[in-house]
């Protein structure tokens, strides 16, 4: 690979140091199947004591037999840093459909009883083991992982150029690289160009278009385009002052704030609406809280708030 920088950045010289991985606990400790009823017991509590990825897979789907193996061989290699707890969906559909699991394989990491990280897909053994190294919270701090750690923190500083810096830097070591491309396609999106954003995920490989991280920017775009019909918000909150049980007043508010930024507040009026009336208009408000959910990403502190908020409705 090349080692030429971008944006004045320059890449870490460094590695960390890997953990053995000759000391592997029995892969009987490791893994396991659970059920509706096991699920609290074998994720919620075990990842108090070490993150657990949940496989959620069903024995039709071809992908899911590719992923099993891979998964499984190198949460074993892992040592006992993560356990892996397998959920045959056509079994147990309850608990994948309460997280929103739409397609298979999917696997979520908790820790501390909380849904923390995610991917999709039967994705390569290198791209597990980083997932896996990430959450155990081992060495994922290679030069690309703080290349870009270093990209979302001069983001957060308003330092868009040196950010689009390391981001480029990045992709001419990793054209393929997802995260990369999620953050010079949100960048544009951010600063009003949703249409250069498209054209950047639209060069995004194939092979890797279902990536959570592009998704996320994806589902931005849709949602933009679905509150610029929503009318005045003023209107939308008399109604809803008027008529508390007024739902599509609150549920169009809910995607207004969201696309002003208050996610807690779109994710509160959303989930008035699951506790006073799940079944209206089937379910769509928490469909759509959802949807706010892959949009915002699955670390983000309004998802993880709402999920916690959602998981006490549905499960109490």
């Amino acid at each position: 690979m090349n080692a030429e920088n971008g944006g004045g950045f320059g890449f870490a010289a460094g590695m960390r140091a890997q953990a053995p991985e000759g000391n592997a606990a029995p892969a009987g400790a490791l893994i396991k199947d659970t059920t509706t009823a096991g699920f609290q017991a074998d994720v919620i509590q075990e990842s108090r004591n070490q993150p657990v990825l949940v496989d959620f897979w069903a024995p039709w789907c071809g992908p899911c037999r590719q992923l099993g193996p891979v998964i499984e061989k190198v949460v074993q290699a892992a040592g006992g840093s993560v356990k892996l707890v397998k959920m045959n969906i056509d079994d147990h559909p309850a608990i994948p459909g309460q997280l929103g699991i739409q397609s298979i394989p999917a696997v979520i990491a908790f820790k501390d009883g909380q849904p923390v990280d995610g991917f999709m897909g039967a994705i390569p053994e290198s791209q597990v083991k980083a997932f896996i190294d990430r959450v155990a919270g081992g060495d994922a701090g290679a030069q690309i992982e703080e290349a870009l750690a270093a990209a979302q923190e001069a983001r957060e500083a308003g330092d868009q150029r040196t950010a689009s810096g390391i981001y480029s830097a990045v992709l001419e070591r990793e054209p393929e690289n997802v995260a990369a491309i999620a953050g010079l396609a949100d960048m544009l999106f951010e600063a009003g160009d949703a249409e250069g954003a498209r054209q950047i995920l639209d060069g995004a490989p194939e092979a890797k278009a279902a990536d959570p991280a592009l998704a996320a920017v994806r589902a931005k775009i849709k949602l933009a385009d679905q509150v610029a019909s929503l009318g005045d918000p003023a209107e939308l909150a008399r109604r809803l002052e008027a008529n508390p049980k007024d739902h599509q007043a609150r549920f169009d508010l809910a995607m207004i704030e969201n696309a002003r930024g208050d996610r807690a507040a779109a994710a509160d009026q959303l989930l008035a609406i699951v506790k006073a009336d799940r079944t209206w208009k089937e379910d769509a408000a928490r469909n759509q809280l959802l949807t706010f959910f892959e949009a915002w990403g699955m670390t983000d502190e309004a998802t993880l708030s709402a999920r916690r908020k959602l998981s006490s409705l549905l499960f109490s």
